[in-house]
């Protein structure tokens, strides 16, 4: 176990990002050396296992194809066996940035249980068509929802405290994903947002292409509006 509770873990959910993965942890290693990281590898058909292996990564390998919510849930259980007191989800196409994680943390330390990147506070971002439009329609059921605003619950660059660890770790329907963030507003959890800027994808291509966005925004849709009203916490 870690001696000092403090440290952050930074999970990288990696299927086939041979392209991108080692710009992303040899920035981390490199630039950003108090953060800690694990790589995990979901099934990947490509190189990026043997190039984990082979620049000496921490690294699991998932001999299977879990898809995000079981990749990540890998990772937190990692973290939780580990004594992390604080996970990232970080993605592994290079696009989210290590500066802002100082930020999160200290955003954390005030009493929040999740904090969230957001590309929509004080910030330029360029981001439209479908997924802007989306971003801003999940926002709004969230809204009515809950009751708590979240300006871009789409952001994939979230922190989570020691509570948080644990839940993922054990509950199996809690995808790393903007339907969760409500439900778990909804049950109480507090959450709060910090300003980031994303990177522009450079090598490999984004699954989220213009139809697979909108199915992914309408299932977000469906869950939170719908689905969520008969959806039980697994603390109850």
């Amino acid at each position: 176990m870690l001696t000092d509770r403090n440290r952050v873990l930074l999970i990288i959910p990696a299927y086939n990002e041979e392209k991108s993965i080692e710009a992303v942890v040899d920035e981390l290693r490199e630039d950003y050396p108090e953060l800690d990281y694990v790589v995990v590898t979901d099934g990947s058909t490509d190189g990026t296992p043997g190039l984990c292996r082979n620049k000496g990564y921490n690294t699991i390998e998932l001999p299977i194809n879990l898809g995000l919510a079981g990749c990540f849930q890998t990772g937190m259980k990692y973290a939780r066996r580990e004594g992390y007191s604080y996970a990232v989800q970080f993605d592994g196409d290079g696009q989210h940035r290590p500066e802002y994680i100082n930020a999160m943390k200290e955003k954390m330390e005030e009493g929040y249980d999740i904090v969230l990147g957001s590309r929509f506070i004080g910030l330029e971002n360029k981001m439209g068509g479908m997924r802007s439009i989306g971003s801003k329609l999940i926002a709004l059921s969230v809204r009515l929802t809950t009751g708590k605003s979240v300006t871009d619950p789409t952001c994939g660059l979230r922190m989570y405290n020691r509570s948080m660890i644990e839940d993922f770790a054990e509950n199996l329907n809690y995808a790393p994903e903007p339907d969760t963030i409500s439900f778990l507003i909804k049950n109480g959890a507090k959450v709060a947002e910090v300003p980031v800027k994303v990177r522009e994808r450079t090598e490999g291509e984004s699954y989220l292409k213009p139809l697979n966005a909108a199915k992914y925004m309408l299932r977000m849709l469906i869950s939170i509006l719908v689905i969520q009203n008969f959806r039980k916490s697994q603390k109850q």
